[in-house]
């Protein structure tokens, strides 16, 4: 062996060690972020959670989102293996994004820093956003299905696990169809527009049928289910030496079906902000993850942004158009910060209209 083949064997391994460090680290940090918030090192698993606390998780959960915009702009490069301008041309490539090639490579770097962080934190605030709005629908499921505080709390916690799950392999399967087929990105925009002005279109529902959910009727036909204690907080309970499933069981079922569906707006939606498959896992990622606390500290409160709905909708439809119109959008220099700036902008509105035009109010008018 000659030490060029050395050399051809110790660099590919040192950029996977790279790779697996960084990866690794991250693993390891949302694994403990993850038990934080259950309260496994307060030993407050069962107890209800306060305003305080949720607040404080909350609190902490995004800010370890927006801190990852940070480890973004410094070591993106490396995830990425970006060791020269060729391979920065070929990131260009790949995922169809505008960098200043003209310059040196530290002045290329830089450029391209900022445009992978820029990127992500897009992707954070969208995810985020719409994860403020899948809580809306939670919470409606919980409402329906008169969930006590524990169900609520335990249905949250393996929800959020669930979520992250199905977001990976959601992701997986959305990046490999979109570097294998180009044309699947103006599906997906125009899926958005369609979801964007449906959404728009949607009333607000008071409860769910709860008799007639396609969950509870498909358990009841091919499984026995103990419908009749509603403090039931065990998934599954044994009757007569019979197995049964149970109500608390079918509402995370519902809870986890409501994220696919969730997932279907949400995965292409970030694709449309950036197709680095990277920084589609972390924006999400993070999004979902304060997903439990955030529940608690909106609470009952959650209607009273009611417009965040709307906001979310033109979002969805801005996006899709932006993925239709991509190559006019580069052509007039529309990058990474005019799309942040859009979505920074429709977000604060329909937060600010909600506060200077209560839903009550409305009510009243209306009434």
């Amino acid at each position: 062996m000659t030490m060029g083949d050395v050399f051809d064997f110790v660099v590919p391994l040192q950029q996977n060690m790279t790779q697996l460090i960084f990866l690794g680290s991250f693993f390891v940090v949302l694994l403990l972020g993850m038990l934080w918030d259950l309260g496994v090192f307060t030993k407050t698993q069962r107890e209800e959670v306060t305003a305080a606390q949720a607040l404080k998780h909350t609190a902490g959960w995004f800010s370890i989102g927006l801190l990852m915009t940070v480890v973004i702009y410094f070591f993106h490069g490396e995830l990425q293996n970006i060791q020269s301008i060729e391979d920065m041309r070929q990131y260009q490539l790949d995922y169809k994004v505008q960098l200043d090639l003209s310059g040196d490579f530290d002045r290329a770097m830089s450029d391209f820093s900022k445009m992978s962080a820029v990127s992500y934190l897009s992707g954070f605030l969208l995810e985020y956003a719409l994860s403020i709005d899948n809580l809306f629908v939670i919470l409606l499921i919980f409402q329906s299905f008169k969930m006590n505080g524990e169900n609520q709390k335990r249905i949250l916690i393996w929800g959020v696990i669930g979520a992250v799950v199905l977001r990976f392999l959601f992701i997986y399967l959305g990046s490999e169809i979109v570097s294998k087929f180009e044309w699947v990105m103006y599906l997906f925009g125009a899926f958005l527009v369609y979801s964007g002005f449906k959404m728009l279109g949607s009333g607000d529902d008071d409860e769910i049928d709860t008799d007639n959910h396609v969950v509870v009727r498909y358990a009841r036909k091919w499984f026995r289910v103990a419908d009749n204690n509603p403090s039931e907080t065990r998934f599954f309970t044994r009757q007569n030496g019979y197995l049964y499933l149970t109500i608390p069981f079918l509402v995370l079922i519902i809870v986890d079906v409501t994220d696919v569906v969730f997932a279907v707006d949400s995965v292409p939606a970030v694709f449309g902000v950036t197709r680095d498959p990277y920084l589609v896992f972390f924006s999400n990622i993070f999004a979902v993850m304060g997903l439990r606390s955030l529940y608690f500290l909106l609470g009952a409160g959650m209607d009273k942004f009611y417009s965040l709905k709307y906001g979310l909708s033109m979002i969805l439809v801005y996006i899709g158009l932006k993925m239709l119109l991509e190559k006019y959008a580069l052509e007039y220099g529309f990058n990474e910060i005019h799309n942040l700036l859009v979505i920074i902008g429709i977000l604060c509105l329909s937060i600010f209209w909600s506060i200077w035009f209560p839903k009550e109010n409305i009510d009243q008018t209306n009434g």
